[in-house]
This record gives structure tokens, sequence and C-alpha cells, in this order.
């Protein structure tokens, strides 16, 4: 049974609106026929298509240790709005962090 982690992946998938989420997923389901067509079929609206694309997700994330860092590493970074901001050692100045910036920044 899959995880609610693996549930809300589907239902996010299942709208299509998470680019490199979907690619990746559709590029993995690509080998698999019934796999490509749980991807396809799956509506948000229907309970029942997003828990089959989540067992899909399941069975491939359990025989695949790579595939599941990937999708849950490409989940990571959709839920964060797709940015990832990080600072490692010691810093010396100024330093931004964000995501879209539209305009200036002044120090």
């Amino acid at each position: 049974m899959p995880d609610e982690i693996l549930m809300t992946i589907a239902t996010t998938l299942a709208t299509k609106a998470a680019t490199g989420l979907y690619d990746l997923v559709k590029n993995r389901f690509s080998r698999h026929p019934e796999a490509a067509g749980a991807l396809e079929a799956a509506d948000p609206a229907d309970e029942g298509s997003v828990r089959a694309l989540a067992e899909r997700l399941d069975a491939e994330a359990q025989a695949d240790p790579e595939f599941a860092a990937a999708l849950r590493g490409q989940w990571q970074q959709t839920a964060n709005g797709g940015v990832n901001n990080q600072i490692t050692g010691t810093v010396h100045g100024k330093v931004v962090q964000a995501g879209d910036i539209h305009g200036n920044i002044s120090f």
C-alpha cells in the first residue's frame, strides 16, 4: 500500500503541473505500458486513478532504490517550489538566498 507521500506525489502528477517530476516518472514508466497508462489516466478528482498511480510508483520505488531516491528528491524540490538554497562552510560578506526575484536587490 502506498504511503501518504506517494499519494501526494501521485495527486501532483495527476495535475501534470510539476514538469520535472512528471518527466521523471513518464520516462521511467515509458518501459511499462500499463504504468504509463496509469500516469496518463490519473485525474486529481478521481481518487481511484490517483491510488492506482501511487501503487505503480510504490512498486517501482520498491524495485529500484535509485528511482525511489530520485522520485523523492524531485518531489522535495517540487514541494519547495523548485528552489533549494544552501550555504555550507564559512561565509564572508553578504548572501542572498531567494526563489524568484523581480526587481533589484540592494545592500
